[in-house]
């Protein structure tokens, strides 16, 4: 009598089991499967470790930071995985250089957002600083000439609420406090205080901002730095092609792209992109193309660009 062949059986994917017969053509399957599924890549932590973190924002609880011991690694990573933007793809989609190069482009919004590099004019050690690394040195806009609060039947504004700028990529605006609170279930229509008061909450909130488009049949900025963006021939005659520059246009609509943006404050976006993708160990040569937004045609005009 023949004895049966053991069939060696094997997990590879980081999340979850999955098993299949050793074999030339059941390797290859596996493999693709990998490829296209977010599964199988590196986790966030794995590919960007608190030492990257603490290098990024090194400047962050500086004493001239205005929210210091607010920001750390483990309220990003808490955010990314408690609130399930990992699973979907958030900083784990690509594989290291795609996942690295997202991430870079993510914290280039966040630390222009929320630097404090300009006060280093009045400071003695302006000559020996590097103004990249003051990212996250606030937490919410500190004197704001608003409450920013417009009527509104789905998301009316709390009595004496104020829904100034608050969190990683500031949110503003009581429709936007009430949209992202109710993705994230969290209230902060009536509490977006909360926003300022718990820094995983705010990175969760500029997560779920980087997570999704702006109005539906538009990109989100995470499909622009996965791959997952093909223009239309509209996008391509308004110059929106795909790169660091239509994340710009997607955050900062006409503020920083268009022909009358702030081009100051683009630049500024982009060198901290390139600078993160150096400390990163991808490197500015693997920034690809289409990395500014002032030849582009505004995808949200007007008071839309804010929404």
């Amino acid at each position: 009598m023949k004895m049966m062949r053991v069939r060696v059986l094997l997990s590879f994917c980081l999340y979850g089991v999955v098993v299949f017969a050793v074999g030339k053509d059941d390797v290859e399957i596996s493999k693709a499967a990998c490829i296209k599924s977010a599964e199988c890549n590196k986790t966030i932590s794995q590919i960007f470790t608190v030492d990257d973190f603490e290098n990024l924002f090194s400047r962050r609880n500086a004493p001239l930071a205005h929210a210091q011991d607010f920001w750390d690694y483990h309220s990003f990573i808490t955010a990314a995985k408690n609130f399930k933007f990992e699973h979907k793809g958030f900083g784990a989609t690509g594989g290291d250089l795609t996942q690295k190069r997202e991430l870079a482009a993510f914290f280039a919004h966040i630390a222009t957002e929320t630097s404090c590099a300009s006060l280093l004019a009045a400071s003695a050690e302006a000559k020996s600083e590097v103004p990249f690394k003051w990212g996250l040195c606030y937490n919410q806009e500190l004197s704001p000439d608003q409450n920013y609060c417009e009527s509104s039947l789905v998301y009316p504004c709390a009595p004496g609420a104020s829904y100034h700028g608050r969190g990683a990529l500031p949110v503003y605006w009581n429709y936007n406090y009430g949209e992202i609170g109710e993705a994230l279930k969290v209230d902060l229509l009536n509490h977006p205080e909360y926003l300022s008061e718990n820094a995983t909450l705010a990175f969760a909130a500029a997560m779920w901002r980087w997570m999704n488009p702006i109005k539906l049949k538009q990109p989100s900025a995470h499909q622009i730095m996965v791959g997952k963006y093909v223009p239309t021939k509209n996008d391509t005659d308004a110059s929106r092609l795909p790169g660091f520059g239509l994340t710009i246009n997607i955050l900062k609509g006409e503020a920083e792209c268009g022909a009358t943006s702030d081009v100051k404050n683009m630049n500024n976006r982009v060198a901290h992109y390139l600078y993160f993708l150096d400390q990163l160990d991808v490197g500015r040569e693997n920034a690809g193309d289409n990395l500014e937004c002032s030849e582009q045609k505004v995808l949200n005009p007007s008071s839309s660009s804010s929404r």
